[in-house]
């Protein structure tokens, strides 16, 4: 068959199921009641196609999808694997399986299409899209956060962004087997739970961080009660006793605003254990540094930082939102945090790049590495014979395979002057699984 007329015969089968999509959206929203697959196809049996079995099973799920889900990209949330979508245009929807952003074969057929799919996208969830309101985020029933944006704020056309909370929780063990870390990295980040430190995971969008942070807290003792504080609901530890708070946008007048920085402060009247803010993006670091110099410890949360290093400052320029100066927030940070864990997603995938502890070192507060990626293998760094000593040396043999005996490393100092801990062993390397 010619290009020409597979392209006429895709153009046609278009037609015939954007007739069949009206006819059964006619006769399905003619009655109230839920959108069910099972009134669907009797719908599509009512028009009288004749489709054949797998015709009308396609015709089902298609005009389901239309109805009651994704619409076109419907197709690629059965993906486990998919865990953002994005489209920029009726042509252009890519998606992110763990490796980077790729293009995707789904189309639409419009921009009336795409605007008409985030509109009730966004009906879906509480809140309206149109032109007085043309930015709007909201949060789905099945785990789905829908962004959505209209011209002429956009000026190519409706962009819509959906992020998908899959209910399955990964091991440290599975993480492992995909190359996110090492055994001896395991055990580190397995004793920083046990050991109850007080820690944040850092890294860039999609790197990873929410989806190690719920693998660790499934290591929480299951007597132990976890609260979470969440923008939007994405965390899902497996664990026995969770609580989750989330906060609230404000209605069409600006009422019933409820922001992270107060469900802070009403989580630390529910007796957490571990109190865990799901991002921290603004003032509500405050709130959480005041809890965890107050006994809370063993939470954290996760932040957005592009390395490491880079967050002292962050947090820095997040207490500055809440009124906070620099040495009030650097004098918080000194007993409220111990690790920090940074993720960043490279070509093979995503892993973590550098574990270091929170200490004062001459030039100020910083991120010093206790174990830091290089290469294809994870190294002791200068900050390592602490956070072993805090660990227990037993992890300390385990991990580093070396005793605890001071020496310099690359000619340097292991530790920086005024830092607190000990040299450390000889620059064992721990191999990587990928």
């Amino acid at each position: 068959m010619s290009q020409e007329r597979r392209s006429e015969r895709t153009r046609r089968d278009r037609r015939l199921d954007a007739a069949l999509l009206e006819s059964v959206r006619e006769t399905v929203m003619s009655d109230a009641g839920p959108v069910t697959p099972s009134r669907v196809a009797a719908a599509v049996h009512a028009t009288g196609r004749l489709l054949g079995t797998a015709g009308a099973l396609a015709a089902v799920d298609t005009i389901s999808a239309e109805l009651n889900g994704l619409g076109p990209l419907q197709q690629l949330v059965r993906d486990p694997a998919v865990t953002d979508i994005f489209v920029n245009g009726p042509d252009s929807v890519w998606s992110d399986r763990g490796r980077g952003l790729e293009r995707t074969e789904v189309r639409f057929d419009s921009e009336d299409q795409v605007r008409a799919l985030a509109a009730r996208l966004v009906a879906a969830g509480g809140r309206r899209l149109d032109d007085g309101s043309p930015c709007v985020d909201v949060r789905l029933t099945g785990g789905y956060r829908v962004h959505a944006v209209l011209p002429p704020i956009s000026t190519a056309g409706t962009l819509l962004s959906v992020r998908i909370r899959r209910e399955e929780v990964f091991t440290l063990d599975e993480l492992r087997a995909g190359g996110m870390f090492d055994a001896g990295t395991q055990r580190v980040l397995e004793a920083i739970v046990e050991r109850r430190l007080s820690f944040l995971i850092s890294g860039a969008t999609g790197s990873g961080k929410t989806t190690l942070l719920s693998s660790l807290l499934g290591l929480c003792a299951p007597f132990e009660r976890l609260v979470l504080i969440e923008d939007a609901a994405e965390l899902n530890p497996v664990h026995p006793h969770v609580v989750s708070l989330e906060s609230r946008h404000g209605n069409l007048e600006g009422g019933g605003v409820l922001d992270l920085g107060e469900l802070v402060r009403q989580a630390l009247r529910m007796r957490p254990d571990r109190l865990i803010v799901g991002e921290c993006r603004g003032s509500e670091v405050r709130e959480l540094l005041t809890a965890l110099n107050t006994g809370h410890t063993g939470g954290g949360g996760t932040i957005h930082a592009n390395t490491a290093s880079a967050v002292p400052a962050r947090i820095v320029a997040l207490g500055a939102l809440a009124g906070l100066s620099q040495e009030a927030v650097r004098l918080q940070v000194a007993s409220a945090l111990d690790v920090v864990i940074h993720v960043e997603r490279t070509p093979a995938g995503r892993s973590i790049r550098c574990i270091g502890l929170l200490l004062e070192t001459p030039s100020g507060q910083a991120v010093v590495p206790a174990l830091e990626l290089r290469g294809r293998s994870m190294a002791a760094g200068p900050a390592w014979p602490e956070l072993a000593g805090r660990l227990g040396l037993a992890v300390l043999e385990e991990v580093a395979g070396e005793p605890a005996v001071p020496e310099e490393v690359a000619g340097e100092p292991a530790v920086p002057e005024g830092v607190a801990g000990e040299a450390p062993p000889p620059a064992a390397r721990l191999e990587m699984t990928a």
